[in-house]
């Protein structure tokens, strides 16, 4: 069995897919309330976390030993259609993303975002 936390789930769209490639997931962690209520009615066995990941990265060792930590962090930190603030943007978790890493210390990571993110401005990201 191959387990995962998700970070910043929404509505669970990737955590469908990774469901799907035989994912079992230990921990959904979302701030948003009616995300949390639409991966509650979807899937009511869920273990769903309705906080920000700032207050769950104090909890992440508790989840030691997982196969996979995935998460689609905000975007408009990074995004060509916003102002690229990056680590000026209140919304950038990136930071706490790689404090869950550090604590949970997963298998593997997945993180999704926005191709401008590969901009040279965020080059001290990668």
């Amino acid at each position: 069995m191959l387990t995962s936390v998700e970070i910043c789930a929404g509505a669970g769209g990737q955590a469908l897919g990774l469901e799907k490639a035989g994912f079992t997931h230990t921990a959904l962690v979302e701030i948003d309330e009616h995300c949390c209520n639409t991966l509650r009615h979807n899937r009511p066995a869920w273990n769903v976390i309705e906080e920000d990941i700032r207050i769950f990265k104090e909890r992440a060792g508790d989840y030691k030993g997982l196969d996979l930590l995935a998460g689609g962090l905000p975007c408009p930190p990074f995004s060509i259609a916003g102002k690229q603030l990056g680590e000026r943007d209140e919304r950038n978790l990136f930071n706490d993303a790689i404090d869950i890493v550090d604590a949970a210390r997963p298998r593997a990571v997945m993180i999704e975002n926005v191709r401008g993110f590969l901009d040279a401005v965020f080059h001290d990201y990668r």
